[in-house]
């Protein structure tokens, strides 16, 4: 059996973890700070390093990069309950062979050693020699729960690559903020980062508006016009909504991803851009793919790395650090001096949140404002919500936003349909394809 170095201040933790390797047969040195890991990190050389990231003035990261210089092939796994994207992306590039969220079952860490074990049996001499940890500035992608780990885990790995990734989730979970991250990550990142809403653009006009339009192309194109994936040439360009193209389009996107060649409309001939594609939806895709609403190959050719964010509703232990963190911005911002209760961080992390972690920042921003006595305690939170919800119901997405908007204006307009689309700003046939949609 190995020897293995366990970093972790907190005695409980550390404890648990010490007793059940030893009863696993390791032999266990453990320390409480980074100061006596580098100590024993000079002194020995361990095949199999755990360490928490934040322990005392330095970081696990410190511990990373001692324990590989000392073996380039010692695995070192991390573990934090205040995972980040940036913390994550420094453990990849600084080697670590895996990162795992507090608190965790210790049956799953004890995988984690033995497939640190296996790849060391195997001898792999292809590693890639990995720069030092960045400085790297903290961003809004917040959460410690394992399913943001994860989250972070793929975006690390995808973001030095060129691979289409798609983006799934709720309106208000991050999306943006995930291919904003992947693009920093990325060796685009000095380049253009372009999003494009393709949901909140007509159908008629979505070809040119990404593609680009020359002079005369249409009624109205009184000069040539780049599109949207010209402009993020050598960048990288958001296709948010993407489940809102229509079928008619779908075609010529899927003959883009093949070939990185735009035909501008009005343009006898194509051009070569180098662009990366992200996209990003609200919807069920498969579900579109199975209604005919989607072309199948068009989803296979987006659809190489998938990542799914979960609602706020379902990981609730990330509320405290996304509240601390606006709380934090909104301070700042104000020049205000707001202090979040402890019976206020209990009425957030009880609430559904609907609107996601957009709705999370929107009201840390009110009640920042707002702070009576620079409290804010659970009746503050309340009396917001309750605001909230009292103005307009919440609804689960953006597509339920959608239809219910369109209730309203039918309701009003005694159900004329083109005096409906006039006032929703959208032309006739796209309502009545909205209205076949949504079976209304």
């Amino acid at each position: 059996m190995s020897r293995l170095l366990v970093v972790e201040d907190d005695a409980a933790v550390r404890t648990t973890v010490v007793t059940f390797l030893e009863l696993e047969g390791y032999s266990v040195d453990a320390v409480a700070s980074t100061s006596e890991a580098l100590e024993r990190l000079s002194e020995n050389s361990y095949p199999i390093v755990i360490s928490d990231i934040y322990i005392d003035d330095r970081t696990g990261l410190d511990v990373l990069d001692a324990a590989r210089n000392k073996d380039p092939e010692c695995s070192v796994i991390l573990m934090t309950a205040r995972g980040t994207m940036e913390t994550v992306m420094a453990a990849t590039r600084g080697g670590a062979f895996d990162y795992v969220a507090k608190p965790f079952e210790i049956d799953r860490m004890l995988d984690t050693i033995k497939r640190a074990e296996a790849a060391r049996q195997d001898k792999e001499d292809d590693k890639e020699n990995v720069a030092g940890p960045d400085d790297l500035p903290e961003s809004e992608m917040i959460g410690s729960s394992a399913a943001m780990v994860e989250i972070y885990k793929t975006a690390s790995l995808v973001a030095p690559t060129d691979a289409t990734v798609v983006i799934e989730g709720e309106t208000g979970t991050g999306k943006e903020l995930v291919a904003r991250m992947i693009h920093r990550f990325s060796a685009r990142a000095n380049q253009p980062f372009v999003p494009v809403d393709c949901g909140s653009i007509a159908p008629a006009l979505i070809e040119s508006e990404l593609f680009g339009a020359l002079k005369g192309a249409y009624t109205g194109a009184d000069r040539d016009r780049m599109g949207v994936i010209e402009s993020a040439n050598r960048g990288t360009v958001l296709l948010d909504e993407i489940g809102d193209i229509e079928l008619n389009f779908q075609f010529k996107l899927l003959r883009f991803l093949q070939e990185r060649e735009i035909r501008p409309v009005g343009a006898a001939r194509g051009k070569q851009v180098d662009v990366r594609v992200l996209a990003a939806t609200n919807r069920d895709m498969q579900k579109l793919v199975d209604d005919g609403k989607f072309r199948e190959d068009l989803w296979f050719r987006l659809n190489v790395v998938r990542i799914v964010i979960p609602p706020l509703r379902e990981r609730r232990g990330d509320v405290p650090l996304l509240a601390r963190f606006f709380l934090n911005k909104y301070n700042a911002r104000y020049e205000h001096s707001a202090r979040l209760m402890e019976s206020g961080l209990k009425a957030l992390q009880e609430y559904t949140w609907p609107g996601n972690v957009r709705q999370l920042q929107h009201l840390v921003e009110r009640l920042t404002i707002l702070a009576a006595n620079g409290r804010i305690d659970a009746e503050a939170v309340q009396q917001a919500l309750t605001s909230m919800e009292s103005r307009e119901e919440p609804v689960e997405t953006l597509a339920e936003a959608e239809v219910e908007q369109i209730r309203r204006v039918l309701a009003a307009t005694g159900g004329n349909k083109s005096r409906a689309a006039q006032i929703l700003g959208i032309e006739r046939k796209t309502l009545y394809r909205k209205l076949e949609r949504i079976k209304l």
